[in-house]
């Protein structure tokens, strides 16, 4: 369908919705500008989405999604790990242009320079409500937080009307929610401490304590303070009436994302006619590790804690759909799905996830996984939806997170000032299959290179397989060169065939990437 031009208002331009399939309600006609949903999932493989065409694990929702929208087949994060990931997400800038950008410790300085234009701030200016709910992991403060005052250098400071999330991740102190800026339940006659660097006397760790590991046990790298009966990655003292309950968290951010739906479309207030667009980033925190689904699917998925967790997460996905319905607000609201990086299945405690994992592939067809410059650390499922706006279809274009920037710029009328960001809303919209035409991916702080078909990965020094997570890294001592779109495994080096690919490849990464193109081995003169 095509969008025309109607006005323009304060500089910004308001597109039609075009012609729906259902009569729009009152509070629809009245708001032009369409509402925002990114639902954006941690660690979700390009195979654990039954859409994407296995049958092992069911995700009902989320193939509703699929099957009503668009599904994208070669849809990207810009990295194989979580932090850079979002972080080009909210920026539109490539992660590999910050060395900052890499997983963070849960008490890092905020990442995101406050003076960059951001996704919620670009669509604050255009007159949206803005708000996240989930899994944050950018940084908050300036690197000596103290998280009993206002946090400040937060969601809130980089466009943000409103904010409930974790600090860093489900494995990383602190374990507290935070909305805006204060940590949800804290009492000043327990005031609560964070360190990354040294224990605090006499606190109690995996190690020295291992009788408190109730619920699950370490394998590798999560092994000091231990809270709710797992231990995580950091140190953390007091705060007790603050620390989280793993098994209500999926209940929990979900109900403050319904409660933000409300609050934008002015529904407790009963003046729906003056509601503004939202846009709301839902950031879920299912299937990172630790997973402890709530008991009502433990047991769901045959395939232990992790199964669960992706059942839990479909069915998330499911009631937020459900509330749009509900509110009149669906035929008004572009919903785009996504994963921040690929799946792993052992990433650091004893779960069950390898040895009930049976005949499913989290990463589908796909070589690697988190971690990886291979395919799988980087495509993920990737839909758009928008009801009676979106004709469904299933899309080959390359299209990135990157994106989303300039594209929803374009929807809502804003400029973009984005170097990496490029305007898709067509094909997001499934108006047309031309995506990309190169896209650089990262890993682990080294570079790949997509231009068409092919994907290039340079030589680099390291171990071919991360024995601790069991994911092929995609590190060799040559130069790798893949056809993805005749051999989606990756199996096939194509670099010593294809000698004239291979050098045009060479310098056109090497023309994307600057001085970033820096393999550690073998031969880069560019003839």
């Amino acid at each position: 369908m095509k969008y025309a031009l109607l006005t323009i208002m304060a500089g910004l331009v308001s597109w039609s919705v075009g012609t729906l399939t259902k009569p729009a309600t009152p509070a629809v006609q009245k708001q032009a500008k369409p509402n925002i949903l990114i639902i954006y999932l941690d660690d979700l493989g390009y195979g654990d989405v039954s859409a994407y065409g296995q049958n092992t694990l069911k995700t009902p929702n989320i193939d509703k999604l699929a099957k009503g929208g668009v599904r994208f087949t070669n849809g990207y994060a810009t990295s194989a790990t979580c932090t850079p990931s979002r972080y080009a997400m909210l920026t539109g800038i490539y992660p590999w242009r910050n060395d900052q950008a890499r997983i963070l410790p849960g008490d890092a300085p905020l990442l995101i320079d406050t003076t960059l234009m951001t996704l919620p701030k670009m669509l604050r200016r255009a007159g949206y409500r803005t708000g996240i709910v989930g899994k944050w992991h950018l940084g908050i403060g300036n690197g000596n937080v103290d998280w009993n005052q206002d946090l400040q250098l937060n969601p809130n400071d980089v466009g943000f009307d409103y904010s409930y999330i974790m600090a860093a991740t489900t494995d990383r102190a602190p374990t507290v929610y935070i909305e805006n800026r204060r940590v949800v339940g804290l009492s000043a006659n327990d005031p609560l401490y964070v360190s990354y660097e040294k224990n605090f006397e006499g606190e109690p760790t995996a190690i020295s304590h291992p009788e408190l590991m109730t619920k699950q046990k370490w394998h590798h790298g999560h092994n000091q303070s231990v809270h709710n009966g797992i231990p995580r990655i950091g140190y953390q003292k007091g705060g007790k009436s603050a620390l989280w309950h793993d098994e209500d968290m999926a209940d929990v951010f979900l109900n403050k994302a319904k409660a933000f739906i409300d609050e934008a479309s002015l529904k407790k207030a009963g003046k729906p006619n003056e509601a503004r667009p939202f846009f709301l980033y839902y950031a879920l925190q299912q299937p990172h590790v630790p997973r402890v689904p709530h008991p009502r699917f433990v047991g769901k998925s045959g395939m232990g804690p992790r199964g669960d967790a992706i059942i839990e997460a479909d069915w998330c996905v499911g009631e937020i759909m459900k509330k749009l319905e509900s509110e009149g607000l669906a035929e008004n609201t572009l919903v785009i799905f996504s994963s921040d990086n690929g799946p792993v299945l052992n990433d650091g405690y004893y779960d069950d996830a390898v040895e009930k994992i049976g005949n499913h592939k989290p990463a589908g067809s796909l070589r690697g996984g988190k971690y990886s410059l291979f395919e799988a650390g980087t495509k993920v499922p990737f839909i758009t939806y928008w009801k009676g706006r979106i004709r469904p279809q299933v899309s080959d274009a390359l299209v990135c997170q990157l994106d989303f920037l300039s594209s929803l710029g374009q929807l809502v009328g804003a400029k973009n000032s984005s170097v990496d960001s490029q305007n898709l809303l067509p094909a997001l919209l499934g108006e047309s299959k031309t995506g990309r035409n190169e896209l650089v991916l990262e890993a682990t702080g080294r570079l790949a290179y997509r231009k068409g078909n092919y994907i290039l990965i340079p030589p680099y020094k390291g171990n071919a397989l991360s024995k601790e997570v069991n994911i092929e890294t995609g590190v060799s001592p040559e130069y790798q060169l893949y056809n993805v779109e005749k051999e989606a495994g990756q199996k096939q080096n194509l670099a010593k065939q294809q000698p004239e690919k291979l050098q045009e490849m060479k310098l056109a990464m090497q023309k994307a990437v600057g001085d970033k193109f820096k393999p550690s081995t073998a031969d880069l003169e560019l003839k």
